[in-house]
């Protein structure tokens, strides 16, 4: 199937970019195209006209420092995949990352388009909500930047306007004492997961410093949204805790059944490594 006829732009500054936006209720966002191009050909979309910004200056960017990781709108997967910067100022980033599909798409896709595509069988939706992170928007209205916990609207939705651009997103540095891990199941190496858990731990000070004062997980295709759910106080029964507050669902790749069991299978294996990651940076 062939998409439906729209109009190009390949605008060159950002404010052009915004304009065409402001002016066309109807346009979509180009970036890396890794999701709205397949939705485009299906037909499950039909913008009218396409804004390209893949011509923008200053967007391209990964930085990391003592505060946390920056991403520009058009820096790609592989990228932030490679930066030894961003891995070791906030580790999740590459763990997750090296499960995203496979190396010809993370080549083109970009981490923040994946973010406000809000696909809740995506890995780097969740992590940005279980790391509090946030996205840098910008309109001919101006700039504003939204929290993780404000981002995910519903199944492929976010909160930005249609006339908004993600222009960055921030991803805070992993704590003193805190410890991260991530797995997931697929049926394949780079297909959607079935199911994947991230874990994000702290452990505590003075007499507590091996003991973890703060777990919480991010959970991978069980919900409709990018899902986190705080354990700490269900440690001796964390799966059970997650569950009370998923709603996995049947699909053509698993049965909710299936999908609860694997959340109890992967959740007691993620949590001792990131206690385990967590020890592991303190000895150091």
């Amino acid at each position: 199937m062939k998409p439906a006829p729209f109009a190009y732009l390949r605008p060159t500054t950002l404010d052009e970019a915004l304009a065409a936006l402001a002016e066309d209720q109807g346009a979509k966002v180009l970036a890396g195209g890794q999701s709205l191009v397949p939705l485009l050909s299906m037909r499950l979309a039909a913008p009218s006209t396409l804004v390209d910004i893949n011509a923008l200056p200053d967007l391209g960017h990964v930085t990391a420092d003592a505060d946390g990781v920056r991403i520009g709108a058009l820096a790609r997967h592989a990228e932030v995949l490679a930066s030894a910067e961003a891995a070791d100022v906030q580790p999740l980033l590459a763990m997750a990352l090296s499960h995203v599909a496979h190396p010809t798409i993370r080549n083109r896709g970009t981490t923040v388009g994946s973010l406000v595509h809000a696909d809740a069988a995506a890995e780097m939706p969740m992590v940005l909500r279980l790391l509090e992170g946030s996205v840098d928007v910008a309109s001919v209205r101006g700039r504003r930047t939204v929290p993780a916990a404000e981002l995910f609207a519903g199944p492929l939705e976010s909160t930005l306007a249609h006339d908004e651009i993600a222009v960055g997103a921030s991803f805070p540095a992993l704590a003193p004492g805190a410890g991260v891990a991530f797995q997931e199941i697929a049926r394949r190496h780079g297909d959607y997961a079935l199911v994947g858990v991230a874990a994000h731990v702290q452990l505590g000070t003075g007499a507590d410093g091996d003991t973890v004062t703060r777990a919480r997980l991010g959970f991978v295709s069980v919900s409709d949204v990018p899902t986190v759910v705080d354990v700490t106080d269900a440690l001796g029964a964390p799966a059970e805790k997650a569950l009370a507050e998923l709603d996995p669902a049947d699909d053509i790749h698993a049965t909710a059944i299936y999908r609860a069991h694997l959340v109890k299978v992967l959740v007691p294996k993620v949590l001792a490594a990131a206690t385990d990651h967590a020890r592991d940076r303190r000895a150091s």
